[in-house]
């Protein structure tokens, strides 16, 4: 079973992100929760570009990644659900819970200290929000991201299966939770009580300091209501709130070759040392 998952873990996880992608594309098109305020022509091949030098990146660094040092470390009897002995599916269902916290406290982490925040401000840099937004990520990021995670894989023993269920789960609400996409209010508050929805994480990208240092989860809802991280609604509403940084306001900055330099660039200061009412 661990051989099958490895062998075709890049395919399963290549056809599950384009086909998410293409159905949260298609539905935003359809029921927009705001207007761009950019061409998705102007921002959609960075956005894609990064996602996809991110990918080549992972499979030439880390062909296995985590679902590989999950089958070694269940070989090796190295974590926890490798030493005690639960049923499969609790070890799998436990793993998954875990590691959606652990990538809550990576969030709070990458915002709350200077280093790691000049590599994850590129994602809040954006300038409008929409399913290409969830991948939007720095590669340098994304190295240190997959360190974390790959640490929390071999601490819990977490099981192949739990493994992979868990990244696609990620990948495909962090597409969710950034799509730029109309629910009903009902929709959005029945569902918001287990998952992130785009409106509650859309708040998260407020340029306003204190939004921005709410609505951690990516997957689940639970971690920010219970850390007291939570925020209903942004000041300004959905439709007159700001996306972005104070301090990236070109569009210029959209473009690859800035994305990948950013972190060069000053404003090394987390984003709860970011002055929320300044004005450009």
């Amino acid at each position: 079973m661990a051989d099958l998952i490895l062998a075709h873990e890049p395919t399963i996880r290549l056809a599950a992100y384009l086909g998410i992608l293409a159905a949260l594309a298609g539905a935003e098109i359809l029921a927009p929760r705001r207007p761009l305020r950019h061409a998705r022509l102007h921002r959609w091949p960075a956005n894609l570009g990064i996602a996809a030098l991110n990918t080549l990146m992972l499979r030439l660094v880390a062909p296995g990644a985590a679902v590989g040092v999950a089958i070694w470390a269940s070989e090796q009897g190295i974590g926890v659900f490798n030493l005690i002995a639960v049923p499969g599916w609790l070890a799998v269902l436990a793993c998954i819970l875990v590691l959606d916290l652990v990538i809550y406290g990576q969030h709070v982490a990458f915002h709350a200290f200077a280093p790691f925040w000049r590599l994850h401000r590129m994602h809040h840099a954006d300038l409008d929000i929409d399913v290409t937004s969830g991948a939007r990520f720095h590669p340098a990021e994304i190295l240190l991201s997959l360190g974390i995670k790959l640490a929390a894989v071999l601490a819990l023993g977490a099981p192949a299966l739990s493994v992979l269920l868990f990244e696609l789960l990620l990948n495909a609400t962090s597409m969710f939770s950034h799509a730029n996409l109309a629910l009903s209010s009902q929709g959005d508050r029945m569902l918001r009580q287990v998952l992130v929805t785009p409106d509650m994480h859309r708040v998260h990208h407020s340029w306003h300091r204190d939004e921005t240092d709410s609505n951690f989860g990516f997957c689940l809802s639970w971690w920010d209501r219970l850390f007291g991280t939570y925020r209903d609604q942004p000041r300004d509403g959905h439709q007159g709130m700001t996306i972005g940084l104070p301090a990236f306001r070109d569009p210029g900055d959209l473009r690859l070759d800035r994305m990948l330099l950013q972190p060069l660039r000053g404003e090394n200061v987390p984003s709860s040392q970011e002055n929320s009412d300044q004005n450009v």
